[in-house]
């Protein structure tokens, strides 16, 4: 009997020691591995690349959550063409906040021959997921410029929050308008819910469309997490909000921003 728990002990002690491979860690840890701070790389490829361009074009799509082949599909097209500048993803990486979740979606979205960053979307602030998105995508508010474009990325999921965080959060948005004035004419606004949506703080939508209509040269917002398509100008103002569809769906939209004027297409795959 003796040797029997002498032998079962060493048997323990060895999986414990070189078994360690075999643990599947709990699905909402943070250890992340592989590619990380994706947006700031990706923001500082688009400035250069559009530098001096007073013509850009780019792809704007979303809630790729759980659609992992429809996903690999939008690459393969979208790397098909010759003529876009870079792709926005609405938000919703993830379904569950999952760490693998980010981490399955930010491979498929690497295979991208344009730089792209990802906006955070209501889901991909449940559980720890705020946590793995800020480490592998970045800061949750972000600004860029393109040609003579300034596009404003917000989180605006404020039901997640309990009104806990400022979402939307105004200071950003005066800092990022205020910011490089100088070398931008026209405003683009990108998120994932818009106003007049329930998981938006519409207490405040009146406002946050106020610095909208404000900003110098409002071209028109983006938007995803409904899950079809949309066009409207929700205020009646004549700023329109353009949602994307979901991943399962098969579709994008492209826009194109010329000294004249803008257009935008849908693009099915």
């Amino acid at each position: 009997m003796k040797k029997n728990k002498t032998f079962l002990l060493s048997l323990f002690s060895l999986l414990f020691m070189y078994g360690c491979d075999l643990i599947d860690y709990h699905p909402y840890d943070v250890d992340i591995s592989g590619e990380t701070g994706i947006n700031a790389k990706n923001m500082a490829k688009i400035e250069s690349n559009c530098k001096g361009k007073t013509t850009i074009k780019f792809a704007v799509m979303g809630d790729s959550q759980r659609w992992y082949d429809e996903t690999e599909q939008f690459v393969k097209h979208i790397n098909r063409r010759n003529d876009i500048d870079f792709v926005i993803h609405g938000g919703d990486v993830s379904d569950f906040g999952i760490t693998k979740e980010f981490l399955w979606q930010r491979d498929i979205l690497n295979g991208l021959k344009f730089p792209y960053v990802v906006i955070i979307g209501n889901h991909d602030v449940l559980g720890t997921g705020e946590e793995v998105y800020t480490k592998v995508f970045g800061e949750d508010n972000f600004s860029f410029i393109a040609g003579n474009v300034k596009f404003v990325c917000l989180n605006t999921n404020a039901i997640e929050y309990d009104y806990s965080h400022p979402v939307p959060d105004f200071d950003f948005i005066e800092n990022a308008l205020a910011d490089r004035k100088d070398e931008y004419s026209k405003t683009v606004f990108s998120m994932h819910v818009r106003p007049l949506i329930h998981e938006f703080n519409n207490n405040v939508a009146k406002v946050f469309h106020r610095y909208v209509k404000e900003a110098p040269g409002i071209q028109f917002c983006t938007a995803a997490h409904e899950h079809h398509l949309t066009a409207e100008a929700i205020f009646e103002d004549g700023i329109m909000y353009y949602g994307s569809d979901s991943m399962n769906h098969r579709s994008y939209l492209v826009f194109t921003i010329n000294p004249e004027r803008y257009e935008y297409e849908v693009v099915y795959f």
